[in-house]
C-alpha cells in the first residue's frame, strides 16, 4: 500500500511539472487566436498530446534505444521557442485567423511530440509497470494541460510580456533534455551546471535571432511606408 500511494504521488508530481510545460506552449500558441478557435485549438493541442503519450508509452523500451532523441526534442522545442517569440508570431491586426489557426495546432503537435518523451518516460518509470497508475498519470495529464493552457492563454492576453518568461522556461526545458540525453551524456559529463549552461546559450542565441528578425521587419515596414506629401 504504502508502495502505491507513493507512486500515486510520484505521478501527480511529476505530471505537475511537466505536463506544465505543455501548457505553456498551447497557451502561447493559441494567445492570438479568436476565442472559439482558442477552444478548439486548446481541446485539440490536449487530445494530441494525451494521445501522443499513450503511443510513446508503449514504445517507451525502443525509444530509450534511439541515439540522440531526447536531444533531437530540445533542439524542436528550441525552434518552436523561437517562433512563438517571433515578430510573425505576433498579431498585427490583419485577418489571418485561419493561417494562425493552423499554425497554432502544428505548434502544439510538435512541441507534444518533443515534450512528451520525458513525461513518458518519467510517469512510466513512477507507475512501475502498474497499468492503473499509468492510466491515472494520462488522464491526470489531460486536466492539467486543458486547464493550464487556458489559463496560460488568458493570462497572456492581459500580460503579454509574459510571453517571455514562457519562452524562458522552454528554454531551460530544453537546455535540460539536451544535457540528460542518454547518448550525450557520457560525452557531457553530469556537471549540474550544464543544463543550465547549455539554456543561458540558446536563450543569448534566441535573442540574437529575434533582434536580428525585428530588425528585419522594422526596415521592411519603413520600406513600405508611402512617401511623405512635400
Amino acid at each position: 500500500m504504502d508502495g502505491f500511494i507513493g507512486a500515486l504521488l510520484g505521478i501527480i508530481l511529476i505530471d505537475l511539472v511537466l505536463s506544465g510545460d505543455n501548457a505553456i506552449v498551447i497557451g502561447m500558441a493559441v494567445r492570438n487566436l479568436p476565442p472559439q478557435q482558442k477552444r478548439v485549438a486548446i481541446l485539440g493541442g490536449t487530445a494530441g498530446a494525451v494521445v501522443l503519450r499513450v503511443v510513446l508509452t508503449a514504445l517507451a523500451a525502443l525509444l530509450l534505444r534511439v541515439p540522440l532523441l531526447q536531444a533531437a526534442g530540445g533542439l524542436v522545442l528550441v525552434w518552436i521557442t523561437y517562433r512563438l517569440l517571433s515578430p510573425s508570431g505576433h498579431g498585427d491586426g490583419a485577418d489571418h485567423s485561419g493561417d494562425s489557426f493552423g499554425q497554432a495546432i502544428r505548434m502544439i503537435i510538435l512541441a507534444d511530440v518533443s515534450m512528451s518523451i520525458d513525461n513518458v518516460l518519467a510517469v512510466g518509470a513512477a507507475a512501475q509497470g502498474d497499468i492503473p497508475l499509468l492510466l491515472f498519470g494520462l488522464s491526470l495529464s489531460l486536466a492539467i494541460i486543458m486547464a493550464g493552457g487556458s489559463l496560460v492563454a488568458t493570462l497572456l492576453g492581459k500580460l503579454p510580456w509574459l510571453i517571455y518568461v514562457g519562452g524562458g522556461v522552454l528554454l531551460i526545458l530544453a537546455g535540460e533534455m539536451i544535457a540528460e540525453d542518454h547518448f550525450l551524456a557520457p560525452y557531457l559529463g553530469h556537471a549540474p551546471w550544464l543544463p543550465w549552461a547549455i539554456s543561458a546559450g540558446l536563450a543569448a542565441l534566441i535573442a540574437g535571432l529575434l533582434l536580428w528578425a525585428r530588425r528585419g521587419t522594422d526596415r521592411g515596414t519603413h520600406s513600405a511606408a508611402p512617401p511623405a506629401a512635400g
